[in-house]
């Protein structure tokens, strides 16, 4: 198979939907397991814990709530610890150190009871009630994964964003647009199946990956980006850099011999009856323009 048939055929897994502030009809009828990875969110934890429970209660049937504590040396732990009694459903997993983003998703993952798995970061960058959003395909696909419409982020980790997808899709045909977005929702099913190897920042592209390669059906919506209000951002750090990049040196062999064959062609997702009409539809951003726009 050639690379521009390869890119095609994942491309055509993918539905890309703008957000819509319409009525989207969640009738409260999935069960997710919400997966939250934090390292040294003391700042951020408790409202994080208190608007993914609110957002649950409004539009799951039942759920759980699994924070991955990433090895924090402030008092992450001690705060979820005390919400337990609060919140019957929420459950704490604890890495003695810091082992990385890809290891606490992993632990998260592999923590997930309900038919459906959710993740999201502890920092509070995301509006938890467009869970609906992603809800409305759940349905009809294996995977809705988010992508930021506006990133509230630095211009040196937008820089770091733009290159870093296009190097992916580039490598990859990775068949999203935002492909470190931190809101996806997972049929668990379809990602338990998945053998995750990285541990650090490549873990969302070899999931996406392995994902669209097997014929999963994967949507992407549009949310809101939010700014960071406190704690310290750590994805540009140049140990998390250094590691993703080191992880993706290793993992290229096995990951560009992946092909479609392995699993059934990628099937497009239908549009969820829910679902309002004349919304648009987007293509990933294509040059530099694009991120002077969303700086």
């Amino acid at each position: 198979m050639t690379s521009s048939s390869l890119s095609s055929s994942t491309d055509r897994a993918v539905i890309s939907i703008a957000r819509t502030r319409n009525d989207l009809g969640d009738k409260r009828r999935h069960a997710v397991s919400f997966i939250l990875p934090a390292w040294n969110e003391e700042e951020n934890i408790v409202q994080a814990i208190e608007s993914t429970a609110a957002a649950a209660q409004r539009h799951c049937t039942d759920y759980e709530i699994v924070v991955v504590d990433d090895g924090s040396t402030d008092n992450t732990a001690k705060l979820v610890l005390a919400l337990q009694s609060v919140h019957p459903t929420l459950r704490l997993i604890q890495h003695q150190t810091n082992r990385g983003y890809g290891e606490a998703l992993h632990s998260g993952f592999s923590a997930g009871r309900l038919e459906h798995v959710f993740f999201t970061d502890a920092d509070n960058q995301f509006d938890m009630d467009e869970l609906a959003l992603l809800l409305a395909w759940a349905d009809h696909s294996d995977v809705v994964a988010g992508y930021r419409e506006v990133r509230q982020d630095s211009r040196i980790r937008l820089l770091n964003a733009w290159l870093w997808n296009r190097l992916v899709r580039v490598l990859f045909y990775v068949p999203v647009r935002d492909i470190d977005c931190a809101f996806k929702l997972f049929r668990r099913s379809a990602i338990a199946v998945v053998d995750i190897e990285s541990r650090g920042a490549m873990i969302n592209t070899e999931i996406m990956v392995k994902l669209a390669r097997s014929g999963q059906r994967i949507v992407e919506v549009s949310v809101t980006h939010l700014p960071r209000q406190a704690g310290k951002p750590h994805g540009a750090s140049p140990r998390v850099i250094t590691r993703a990049f080191a992880e993706l040196v290793r993992m290229y062999p096995q990951l560009s011999r992946i092909s479609m064959s392995e699993g059934s062609p990628p099937a497009a997702a239908q549009d969820p009856p829910s679902l309002a009409d004349g919304n648009r539809w987007s293509r990933a951003p294509e040059d530099l323009a694009d991120l002077a726009g969303q700086a």
